[in-house]
């Protein structure tokens, strides 16, 4: 007999989390499709003989799947990922050229489309590569391209090819800026955001000016100013509207309230965020830092549960985001994410009493290569808590976490 489909399980354990009955998740089902609808929803009998089918993979809840991804706070492409292949964004053998080409016909006085169009995937394959790549790599190769396009702005150019040019060199600066912050250098990683800021303008860049704000937003959460945080997220929704960065500043406005201990603001500012996504196509690709994957709200998710308490939900959405995380090779497709989900799951098991697998947890999550020295410390700090709340900081694991987190987070 097959095992039931990852959607079907993951209903059972979003139910479980909340210590929710089949009845009681119907009962809320029914309310949320009133709501959406405006229409009566089926009854309760009903309904809960299509839970039923529905957790056991029997029946895939197709003209539910929205209302059932919001009974439980997130998106229908999240909850039910449609099939297709997440991964890499192809090379500039689809622009009909290589990287050396690209380079020599950046060198011309006369820019072709082709060209133009072999920048942009070139600034795509670069966004990509955030998640994983050297943060000194992808600085200096980000650096090159970014001043090759800012030669660029200067040579004959049509119109349309200056705008694109203008769009796509403020979103590289934003990559830079992304990377500046990563390595700890925070003067020069806002220099670099501003500099994005004032491309965007040139040309109305809504896309690349949210950005920005969501740029600020992070730097504030992650310097403790949390004021900051909902200021600068209500700057760039202001500015994005409807956009997918606009799901990520509602989620840094959650993170901030979550720490500020404002519960109903921590849920309005999900379901802000939750309708902006809901809302959008799945993207092309998903694994570009400045795309809204749908997966990643588990990873927003699991953060503010963490920050309120709400261990089992943190649990839960810890491991979505490594399972997401995670290629069934081993080979970690977003270690970033991957180190703050560990962390959050020794934060839980440190507030259990179980000790053993809060240090182990710890400890892998301060072991990779790739992380954001801000970001890492801020979460890794409130596991520094929990050991001494817990009386753990004579163990030599513990102690061999706050060597690892001295090196990086001074």
């Amino acid at each position: 007999m097959s095992e039931r489909p990852a959607w079907a399980e993951r209903l059972r354990r979003e139910r479980a989390a909340r210590d929710w009955s089949q009845a009681r998740a119907v009962a809320n089902l029914q309310a949320v499709y009133s709501r959406a609808t405006g229409k009566e929803a089926p009854s309760a009998e009903s309904l809960l003989r299509q839970w039923k089918d529905w957790e056991a993979g029997r029946v895939t809840p197709r003209t539910w799947a929205p209302h059932i991804a919001n009974v439980f706070g997130t998106v229908t492409d999240e909850l039910f990922p449609p099939a297709q292949p997440v991964g890499d964004v192809g090379l500039l053998q689809e622009a009909g050229m290589d990287t050396a080409d690209l380079i020599a016909r950046l060198e011309r006085s006369t820019i072709s489309d082709a060209t133009v169009t072999g920048v942009q995937v070139t600034v795509e394959r670069l966004c990509t590569e955030y998640r994983y790549r050297d943060t000194r790599e992808l600085h200096a190769e980000g650096m090159t391209w970014l001043r090759r396009m800012t030669r660029l702005l200067d040579e004959r150019l049509t119109f349309r090819q200056h705008r694109e040019l203008l769009s796509l060199a403020g979103r590289l600066a934003l990559l830079v800026g992304c990377v500046e912050y990563d390595a700890g250098r925070h003067v020069a990683a806002e220099s670099t955001r501003r500099f994005a800021l004032d491309l965007s303008g040139e040309v109305d860049d809504r896309d690349v000016s949210g950005w920005a704000f969501e740029m600020s937003a992070w730097f504030a959460l992650t310097s403790g100013d949390l004021h900051r945080v909902v200021a600068a997220a209500e700057r760039g929704i202001e500015v994005a509207g409807s956009r997918g960065v606009s799901a990520q500043l509602a989620a840094q406005a959650a993170k901030a309230w979550a720490r500020l201990g404002n519960a109903r603001q921590v849920e309005l500012s999900l379901e802000r965020g939750r309708a902006v996504l809901e809302a959008l196509p799945m993207p092309d690709n998903p694994d570009n830092h400045f795309v809204i994957d749908p997966a990643k709200w588990s990873y927003y998710e699991m953060d503010v549960h963490r920050n309120v308490g709400n261990d089992a939900l943190a649990t839960l959405y810890a491991q979505e985001t490594l399972r997401a995380g995670v290629r069934p090779d081993g080979v970690e497709r977003s270690p970033m994410r991957n180190a703050e989900a560990r962390i959050t799951l020794a934060v839980v098991a440190a507030r259990a009493g179980d000790a053993d697998a809060a240090l182990d947890y710890g400890v892998d999550a301060l072991a990779g290569d790739r992380r954001s020295a801000p970001s890492l410390a801020l979460v890794a700090h409130e596991l520094t808590q929990e050991f001494d709340r817990a009386k753990l900081t004579d163990d030599p694991r513990a102690r061999a976490y706050a060597e690892a987190l001295a090196t990086f987070a001074s």
